[in-house]
C-alpha cells in the first residue's frame, strides 16, 4: 500500500465592491516608465510550480507589455520558498511571492512580509475580501475550494459529499486524501473538525477521526499530479482535494466530478505578499494592482483555473460546469474561511501529530 508523506492548507465575510473599470486603473497604475536602474526594469515574481506556463501568458506578459518591467519567475511548494526566504535574512532576491494563506500567515510571525494596502495597490479596494479582515500582509488574488473529486461511475454525489465516504470499508485502498502539508491538508482537518468535534480547530477530534480512517486510504499525496494520476489510472475512486484540480480534469472527462461537502466545507486563498527586503517594491506593488485588476484576474481565470476575487472579472463556462453557482458567491454557498489567528499557534503541533498518529498508521 503505498503511502508518499512530505512535509510543506477561508472568510466571514464577503465585501464586493461597487463595479468600477478595474483593468483601467490598473494600467493607470502600472504606468510608471522604468528608470535607468536595472533593478527598476525587473521583478522576480516567486510562485507554484503549477500551471506556471499558463500564468505567463495570462498575467505576466500582458504586464510586461503594459508596463516594460520584465518578470523572472521562481517556482517551489509553500513550505520550501517559505523556508528559503527565512534564510535569505531580509535579502530575499525576490520582490512578489504568491502564497496560500497558511504559509502567508507562518511568514507574517517572522516579520517576513511588508504590509501592503489600499494606499500601495489602490486595486484593492476593488475586489473581493476573501480572507479576514486585516489579517494578511497582502491580498488575496484568488481561492480554492476544498471537497472531494470522484468517480461518477463508482459513486453518487450524495456519497462523495458525505465525509463518512473515507471510512467506508467497502473502499478501502480505493480513496485518497492530502498530506497536512500541502492546502488542502490544513481544510481536510478543519472540515474533519467541525463535522466530527467542537469546530475547524478541534485537532484532538480531527486527527481521531483521520487516524481511523487512514486504513483506507492508499495513498496521502502532496501534488495535484499525484492525486489526478491515482483517479484516472483507476487506482482510487474519490479524493479530498483542491477545486483547481477538478476542474481541469472534470471539463475533459465528464466521468469526474466534484462535491462540496456536506459540512464543513472551508476554501484557502491564495495571496500576494512583498518580502522584507525586495529588490524592487514599487514594481512588486505595479505588478500585484496588475494581477487584481479584472482583465488580468479573468484571463488568470479562464486559463490558470484561478477563482477570481475581483467581481468584475467572467467566471469561464467550464469553471460554472464542474462548480455550479458556488464562484459566485461562495460564503452564500456554504463555504468558510479559516483564521490564521487560530491556525498558526497549532500549526506545529499539528503538522507534528498528523505525520504521527495519521500518516505513519
Amino acid at each position: 500500500m503505498p503511502r508518499h508523506v512530505t512535509t510543506h492548507p477561508p472568510v466571514r465575510s464577503l465585501r464586493l465592491a461597487s463595479g468600477v473599470a478595474i483593468a483601467a486603473v490598473a494600467l493607470a497604475g502600472c504606468s510608471t516608465p522604468a528608470s535607468d536602474e536595472a533593478d527598476d526594469d525587473k521583478i522576480v515574481v516567486s510562485t507554484f510550480p503549477f500551471g506556471v506556463e499558463q500564468f505567463q501568458e495570462a498575467v505576466v506578459d500582458p504586464f510586461t507589455e503594459a508596463t516594460g518591467i520584465e518578470v523572472e519567475i521562481e517556482t517551489g511548494s509553500n513550505s520550501d520558498r517559505l523556508s528559503q526566504l527565512e534564510l535569505a535574512a531580509g535579502d530575499p532576491g525576490v520582490d512578489v511571492m504568491l502564497m496560500s494563506d497558511t504559509y502567508v500567515a507562518l511568514g507574517q510571525e517572522k516579520d517576513l512580509f511588508e504590509r501592503i494596502d489600499a494606499d500601495d495597490v489602490p486595486a484593492i479596494d476593488d475586489v473581493a475580501q476573501l480572507g479576514t479582515e486585516g489579517a494578511y500582509a497582502g491580498p488575496a488574488y484568488a481561492y480554492q475550494l476544498n471537497g472531494t473529486l470522484y468517480d461518477t461511475d463508482k459513486l453518487t454525489a450524495e456519497a462523495a459529499a458525505d465525509w463518512s465516504l473515507y471510512a467506508d470499508k467497502d473502499l478501502a485502498g480505493r480513496v485518497a486524501l492530502p498530506d497536512i502539508s500541502t492546502s488542502s491538508g490544513q481544510l481536510l482537518v478543519a472540515g474533519v473538525g467541525e463535522t466530527y468535534g467542537d469546530g475547524p480547530y478541534d485537532i484532538d477530534a480531527a486527527l481521531g477521526e483521520l487516524a481511523g480512517w487512514s486504513p483506507n486510504v492508499l495513498q496521502f499525496y502532496t501534488s495535484s499530479t499525484e492525486v489526478t494520476n491515482l483517479l484516472t489510472q483507476g487506482e482510487i475512486v474519490a479524493a479530498n482535494s483542491l477545486s483547481g484540480f477538478a476542474i481541469g480534469l472534470a471539463e475533459n472527462d465528464d466521468s469526474f466530478a466534484f462535491a462540496q461537502p456536506a459540512s464543513g466545507a472551508y476554501m484557502t486563498t491564495n495571496h500576494a505578499v512583498i518580502p522584507a527586503g525586495a529588490p524592487n517594491e514599487d514594481g512588486a506593488k505595479q505588478f500585484i494592482d496588475y494581477m487584481l485588476s479584472a482583465e488580468a484576474q479573468t484571463a488568470a481565470a479562464e486559463l490558470v483555473g484561478d477563482l477570481p476575487v475581483n467581481p468584475e472579472a467572467k467566471i469561464p463556462a467550464s469553471t460554472t460546469a464542474v462548480l455550479g453557482d458556488i464562484p459566485a458567491d461562495p460564503l452564500a454557498a456554504g463555504y468558510q474561511t479559516l483564521d490564521p489567528a487560530e491556525v498558526v499557534p497549532e500549526r506545529d503541533e499539528l503538522v507534528e501529530r498528523f505525520a504521527r498518529e495519521v500518516t505513519a498508521g
